[in-house]
Order: C-alpha cells, then sequence, then structure tokens
C-alpha cells in the first residue's frame, strides 16, 4: 500500500503588543505630575502681564510771564536739581527791584533805621510828656476847685474866686484832651510809619522773589522730556515749558485679579521681568495695595444697580517697590512692559 504523503504545518502568528496606551500613559502621567507641580507652585505664588513701570514726571513751569531769552536745554539731557532749563527776559523785573529797593530807602529815611529815633517817635515822646504835664495841672486845677468850694462856704473867699478856679479847671481838663489826641495822632503817624516801612520791605521782597524766578531751574534731578518751549516764546505764568523724569522714582503697578490677591501681602517678595530687555529679572517686593478696584477710578466707574450686570472679575493695581535694578546701560523707564510673579506667604 501506499503511504499518504506527510505535511508540515505552518508556524502560529505571534500576537502584536500595541504602544499607542504605553505612549498614552506616559503621556497622562507626565501631564499629571506637571498639574500637580503646577497647582503646588501657584499656592504660594501670583502671576500677571498686566503690569508696567511707573515714575513720576515732574513738569517744569514759569512763574513769571515774559519771553523767553535762553532755553538752556534738549529733550532726553541729564540734569540735576537747579540746573537752569529757561531763562526769561529779566530787563523788567530788575527794573521793578530797583523801583522797590529805592521806595524802601525812602520809608527808611522817613521812619528811621531801627523804627524808633525817628522824628515822629520824638514827637510822640513829647506829646506824652505833655499829657503828664497836663494830668498834673488837671489834678491840681481839681484840688484848687474842691479847697475853694469850702471856703466859699464859709465866706472867706468870694464867689468870683471860686468860679475863676472852676474855669481854671475846665480849662486844664481840656488841655489834658488835647495833650492826648495829640498822643494819639504821634502813635498812628509812628504805626503808619512802621506799616509804610513793613510794606516798602515786603515789596521789595517780593521783586526780589519775582526776579529769581526769571531762571526756571530743573525741580527734580533726571531726565529732560517733552520740551515744548523755544526762544522768543511768550510765557504766562503755570506755562509748562518742559517735564523731568526723575531716576530715583520708579516702581512697578501690577493690576492682579481679584480672586489672586487673597494671600498677597505688604512685602511679599517679587520676580519682575521686564519685555524690553528680553525678560531680564530684576527683583522687588510689595509696597501697598490699592483700596479700590481700577473700574472705580475710571471716568464712568461701573454701577450694577442699573439692571445690566454681567459678572466680570476686577482687577486691583498693587505697587511694587524694585529693590534690586538692571545695570545702568538697562534702566527702567516709566511705561515700560513687565511680567511679575509674586511669592505670597500662604502655607
Amino acid at each position: 500500500m501506499s503511504e499518504a504523503p506527510e505535511t508540515s504545518a505552518a508556524p502560529a502568528a505571534k500576537p502584536r503588543v500595541s504602544v499607542a496606551p504605553i505612549i498614552l500613559g506616559v503621556a497622562v502621567l507626565i501631564a499629571g505630575i506637571f498639574g500637580v507641580q503646577r497647582w503646588m507652585w501657584a499656592r504660594t505664588h501670583v502671576e500677571t502681564d498686566n503690569a508696567q513701570v511707573e515714575g513720576s514726571v515732574v513738569p517744569a513751569l514759569a512763574r513769571v510771564p515774559g519771553f523767553i531769552a535762553e532755553v538752556a536745554v534738549k529733550d532726553n539731557q541729564a540734569v540735576k536739581a537747579g540746573d537752569l532749563l529757561v531763562r526769561i527776559d529779566d530787563r523788567e523785573l530788575k527794573a521793578k527791584l530797583a523801583q522797590a529797593e529805592a521806595d524802601l530807602q525812602a520809608a527808611l529815611a522817613n521812619a528811621g533805621e531801627k523804627g524808633r529815633t525817628g522824628m515822629m517817635e520824638a514827637q510822640l515822646a513829647a506829646a506824652r510828656a505833655q499829657v503828664a504835664q497836663a494830668e498834673a495841672n488837671a489834678g491840681k486845677a481839681a484840688s484848687d476847685v474842691q479847697r475853694y468850694t469850702g471856703l466859699a462856704a464859709r465866706g472867706v473867699i468870694s464867689k468870683q474866686q471860686l468860679d475863676a478856679a472852676r474855669s481854671a479847671s475846665a480849662a486844664a481838663d481840656a488841655a489834658l484832651q488835647a495833650a492826648r489826641k495829640q498822643v494819639l495822632a504821634a502813635e498812628a503817624s509812628v504805626m503808619g510809619a512802621g506799616a509804610r516801612l513793613q510794606a516798602a520791605r515786603a515789596a521789595r521782597d517780593q521783586a526780589a522773589l519775582q526776579l529769581t524766578y526769571a531762571r526756571i531751574v530743573a525741580p527734580v534731578t533726571g531726565v529732560v522730556s517733552r520740551k515744548t518751549v523755544e526762544v522768543g516764546q511768550y510765557l504766562q505764568p503755570g506755562q509748562t515749558t518742559m517735564a523731568v523724569v526723575p531716576n530715583d522714582d520708579i516702581h512697578v503697578v501690577a493690576n492682579l485679579k481679584e480672586t489672586d490677591i487673597g494671600d498677597v501681602r505688604v512685602g511679599d517678595a517679587v520676580r519682575i521681568a521686564v519685555d524690553a530687555y528680553r525678560g531680564r529679572v530684576v527683583q522687588g517686593k510689595v509696597e501697598s495695595l490699592s483700596p479700590a478696584t481700577g473700574a472705580k477710578f475710571s471716568l464712568l466707574p461701573p454701577d450694577n444697580s442699573t439692571g445690566n450686570y454681567t459678572h466680570v472679575i476686577q482687577r486691583i493695581p498693587v505697587r511694587i517697590a524694585v529693590t534690586s535694578a538692571l545695570d545702568a546701560e538697562h534702566p527702567l523707564r516709566p511705561g515700560m512692559s513687565v511680567q511679575i510673579v509674586v511669592t505670597t506667604r500662604a502655607s
């Protein structure tokens, strides 16, 4: 008999292992770890890019009217406090000062250098001496009338003598009143002379002060900006000629969400990244928090009682002091945008 041919069995295929669930699991694990780290970081940190550098802009104002004779600075020029910025033509002011000086000298000549040794003071002293003499005469005349009245009642003297004594007493009283009026007039003259002297001195001092205002100087140390005047221009009192931005009055104002400030306290450390310098970092600390939201200080603050209420998270301005700035080649300028991170003290 013939035997059936033997057939070889095919090897069984191995099952494929999918790597997609593994990759997905690893990604979920990494995302979870990152999420936990981010959540823990957010518990003690608050960040925002709604922040900018702020600083004072001090105007240089004219105090007296006049034509500009000199402009001594240019825009973006560094100046020190007291440096000349603008000089106003001061010839008229000098003439006013000279007139005030002459008026003062005339007042001094009339009233005396020390105010107590002039002619009117001598007249006042003489008038007071006359009052003393008149009082003595009036007292003597009154005593004579009293004594003559008793003598006339006993018939020692005649009625005519009594009448003469009474007339003398009345005349002495009148002389006393006149002397007292002379004293009042002399005192008024002295006081008037003193007042005129004081007025002359005040006018002289005012004219001297006005002359100093012809020089408009830098109010603070800083950098000149926004110069708006030229030689020959007429200035009015209170007119702004330019502004000076101080170098040492720089801070940051960050507008934090109201939901983020619960743990922010004065003194918290702040990391400040400056956009203009590719995120270079300076250090700071929380100096103060605004007493109201920024919306409350707007021209038209919101009124939720009008019926158009929409829940909007508000912003609270936070002032941040710069504790370690960059080098002199990278100054912080008012208006620069920054990003800040506040490290809170929450546990």
